[in-house]
């Protein structure tokens, strides 16, 4: 068909129109492009510093409440650092052990930014049964993101001793995470440029069209951190979008520039360049559209909730999806428009013809045998989802960081002298709207500790009102008769590390992880024994957290759940005038993901492969993991989904039947898609070389969901199901149709 003959029908799409527009302002719209880049370009060295770490709690939820009434009682930030001394020689009894530990700590004393410190001098419990290990405690006045500038101060005042020291603590940790995170995401990028370059010059065979899509993604990824780094003044973002960022922007910004510059390379063949433009962002640019606004819904989803993480997760990855979709939909015709026929220079490899006989046979072979097919997929979906029905949710801590950092050092040391439950206590903090030190009020606390004591999960509860087991509950009122005039120095010590006037902190010990079961039963089991005499408390610390971030997070899911899968629908109804493919592209979709799910489960929770990709079990599966997940997959893998079936209406809109026009879909898209999921699948799988076991899981879910719904379930089970709906796929009540509006690029039938 002549260009003369199809120019009157394009010239009514506007997407045609705005490829030729793209075409006359060529050197306007790349010249705005190099300007933002160049706004851009400063900004990103300040990305790591600008970014916060932490987000996964929330001031409506009862740890982070506990935490709060704790602060503020004593003054003080229960995110302590711990200093861990340990000795080969000494004992910590030992009045030269005890010098070295004194000395060291003597300048981070005078600091302002110290609320306390604590050894186990002043508290006996902090030195290890071992006898050679033991920890001071420095309290801070610093909110967590002030933890970046806390850090240096106190490790320039600590004074180098005698003793092994290891500072640890959640500060510690939180600042290993961001200096780990920045280094897997230059690990990432290292191993991923040179993988997506190699098939970008496998799927064109040309220098010029594979580096045009690497161009686009790379701008994409820049831009996206420089307006992240401007969102940072306005709003906190978490550490972890910068993974986000890089992995969705370099694998999206390279597929949509992939999908639009093969049809622009199949036009070109017969067209002149203009017309190739407009052609191709008629059909692929179209369906870019339509697909990014499914990414883009999807990560809005993240949006809904009330985490920091989760909610600078959905910002920052709207931005780079969006920023994507604008360079697909601008910046790539105005580059292609310069280069023209050029495109082809330097030819690597011959080129091939965007139909496949192996895709069509395979459509074919499929939707002979369609149902044996579709029940078959479908069973191996659900097999490979099943685990995640096993699944123990858990939240991070150190044991997400490698072996080597300082945090994980010292959380391993802590856990192997003291035990699992040292490491995060529950606290409860309790208070009283009178003085707590009234003998009512007081043997009401003893009571109430008492009973938490007897709970067999408990290894011990520190307390104003647990000194000592052998000191009865009337000897305890005595004791404190007048706190003032304490004479006993561990006495003194508690009651000034965790008593106010009217409000006492209580450290119950688990014997147990904190993730555990047993632990979580224990912090329920708290929560509801009574305590009486005016009193009140609200119970925190690692485990309770665990369990409220859980609990929320899944309590607020259906929302976000709703909301992504209509807005997706409409979408996809308005794009395809059908109500039985969107809701099938639904189905398809949350299948790939159970199947990701499953697996995700089977390695990072059961260990499997775990020396083959380095990294310890966790046992648990972060709990934020599988929403993230779903609302990156569920756009992601919806990309496919719409390319797929946009090649197969087209088919549809010639004439073709439903049998045929799948037939000639899978054959005009199957290769380019495979090389589009490819490339994502190398992208995120390079992730999975991450230090950090959460960035790691996100690169591996992304890519085992991707490598199955771009194979799988878009070469098998798509056509099975076709097959077995027929002329159903396109059905829509006339009502609905009058209600949507007019198809956007109808008039590119026949541009195939």
């Amino acid at each position: 068909m002549s260009t003369l003959l199809l120019q009157p029908a394009l010239r009514s799409d506007p997407f045609y129109a705005f490829g030729q527009l793209m075409y006359r302002r060529r050197w306007l719209v790349i010249a705005g492009w190099l300007l933002a880049l160049f706004v851009a370009l400063p900004l990103l060295p300040r990305i790591a510093r600008s970014l916060q770490p932490g987000g996964f709690s929330s001031g409506s939820i009862e740890a982070a409440q506990a935490a709060v009434t704790i602060q503020r009682a004593l003054g003080e930030n229960p995110a302590s650092l711990l200093v861990i001394y340990s000795s080969p020689t000494l004992s910590t009894s030992d009045p030269a052990y005890v010098a070295a530990v004194e000395s060291s700590l003597a300048d981070v004393r005078s600091l302002d930014l110290v609320a306390r410190v604590s050894t186990h001098v002043e508290n006996p419990r902090q030195a290890a049964p071992d006898g050679r290990t033991a920890y001071a405690t420095i309290a801070l006045r610093s909110v967590p993101e002030e933890f970046r500038e806390v850090i240096p101060r106190i490790e320039g005042a600590l004074r180098p001793s005698v003793l092994e020291m290891t500072l640890t603590g959640a500060p510690i940790f939180y600042s290993d995470i961001q200096e780990v995170t920045e280094r897997d995401l230059r690990r990432a990028e290292l191993i991923s440029f040179p993988f997506a370059g190699l098939a970008l010059l496998l799927v064109f065979g040309s220098l010029v069209a594979a580096a045009v899509p690497a161009l686009v993604g790379g701008a994409a990824v820049a831009i996206t951190i420089g307006v992240v780094v401007l969102l940072t003044r306005i709003t906190d973002v978490s550490i972890f979008a910068l993974n986000l960022v890089s992995m969705l922007g370099l694998g999206l910004g390279i597929d949509y520039s992939l999908f639009v510059v093969s049809r622009f390379r199949e036009e070109l063949v017969r067209r002149e360049v203009e017309d190739a433009i407009g052609i191709a962002m008629a059909t692929a640019g179209r369906a870019v559209l339509f697909s990014g606004l499914t990414v883009f819904l999807g990560l809005l989803g993240l949006m809904t909730f009330e985490f920091m993480a989760l909610r600078s997760l959905g910002v920052a990855g709207s931005v780079v999806v969006a920023i994507s979709v604008a360079a697909a939909m601008t910046l790539l015709p105005a580059i292609l428009a310069v280069a023209g026929h050029r495109i082809n220079a330097f030819p690597i490899l011959p080129q091939r013809a965007s139909g496949n006989r192996f895709w069509q046979t395979t459509a074919d072979w499929v939707m002979r045998h369609a149902g044996a097919v579709f029940v078959g997929v479908l069973a191996l979906l659900v097999a490979l989802g099943l685990p995640f029905l096993r699944v123990d949710f858990g939240a991070p801590d150190a044991s997400i960081l490698p072996t080597d950092v300082q945090s994980r050092k010292g959380f391993e040391q802590l856990r192997a002298a003291f035990g699992e439950g040292e490491i995060a206590p529950v606290l409860i903090a309790v208070t009283s709207a009178e003085t707590l030190f009234a003998p009512e009020r007081l043997g009401a606390l003893y009571d109430f500790v008492a009973r938490i004591r007897a709970d067999a999960r408990v290894e011990r509860v520190d307390s104003i009102v647990s000194l000592d087991p052998r000191i009865s509950r009337d000897q305890h009122l005595l004791v404190y008769a007048d706190p003032t005039a304490v004479r006993e120095l561990y006495a003194r010590a508690i009651l000034a590390e965790t008593a106010r006037e009217r409000f006492a902190l209580v450290r119950v010990v688990s014997r147990h992880s904190q993730t555990a079961d047993e632990s979580k039963a224990l912090v329920e089991a708290i929560r509801n024994t009574p305590i009486g005499a005016g009193l009140s408390f609200q119970v925190g610390g690692g485990t309770a957290g665990v369990i409220d971030y859980a609990g929320r997070l899944y309590a607020d899911f259906p929302r976000a759940l709703v909301f992504i899968l209509i807005s997706t629908y409409l979408v996809l109804l308005v794009l395809f005038r059908s109500v039985v493919l969107p809701l099938k592209a639904l189905v398809m979709n949350t299948l790939s993901i159970l199947a990701s799910y499953g697996a995700l489960v089977v390695v990072f929770q059961e260990g499997a492969f775990a020396d083959l990709l380095r990294f310890e079990p966790l046992g648990f599966i972060e709990a934020s993991l599988p929403i993230v997940l779903f609302c990156v997959l569920f756009g992601l893998s919806m990309d496919y989904e719409v390319f797929l079936l946009s090649r197969i209406k087209e088919a549809y809109d010639e004439g073709f039947d439903n049998t045929a026009s799948v037939a000639v879909g899978l054959e005009r898209s199957g290769r380019l898609i495979t090389s589009a999921a490819a490339i994502i699948v190398l992208v995120s799988g390079s992730f999975v070389a991450a230090d950090i076991i959460l960035i790691k899981a996100l690169g591996l879910g992304t890519a085992i969901a991707v490598l199955l719904d771009a194979t799988v379930v878009r070469a098998l089970l798509v056509p099975a199901s076709m097959q077995l709906l027929g002329d159903w796929n396109w059905w829509a009540p006339r009502a609905v149709l009058r209600l949507l509006p007019q198809p956007l690029g109808s008039g590119h039938k026949g541009a195939a």
